[in-house]
């Protein structure tokens, strides 16, 4: 599956545009992380924790969005955009949403 978040790819001819496909993920930061972030907040440096937490959601929202483009016959997927956004009591939720339009190239 070819990814891209521009609206073509070079050097291919989009022959079939299949449609708008979605991914979306919410996943929790549990409050050990949330705790280490606040002290890395404090004394500077970069939250490990939450950066492997966004990067999982991140992961698991496009391979979501991989599996329905393939059920609709598609071999890649242009456009896409991804979104982050802090849900729940006091932001402890992490939703990723990711869209694209699956082609057939």
């Amino acid at each position: 599956m070819i990814l891209s978040t521009t609206p073509q790819i070079e050097g291919h001819t989009i022959r079939e545009y299949k449609g708008v496909v979605t991914g979306e993920t919410i996943i929790g930061a549990n409050m050990f992380k949330d705790l280490f972030a606040g002290i890395r907040d404090i004394v500077g440096g970069r939250a490990g924790s939450y950066e492997s937490v966004l990067r999982e959601a991140k992961n698991t929202s496009i391979n979501e969005m991989i599996e329905r483009a393939k059920a609709m016959g598609a071999n890649a997927i242009v456009g896409i955009d991804i979104d982050y956004e802090t849900i729940g009591a006091q932001g402890s939720m992490l939703m990723v949403a990711t869209s694209g339009t699956a082609v057939v190239l």
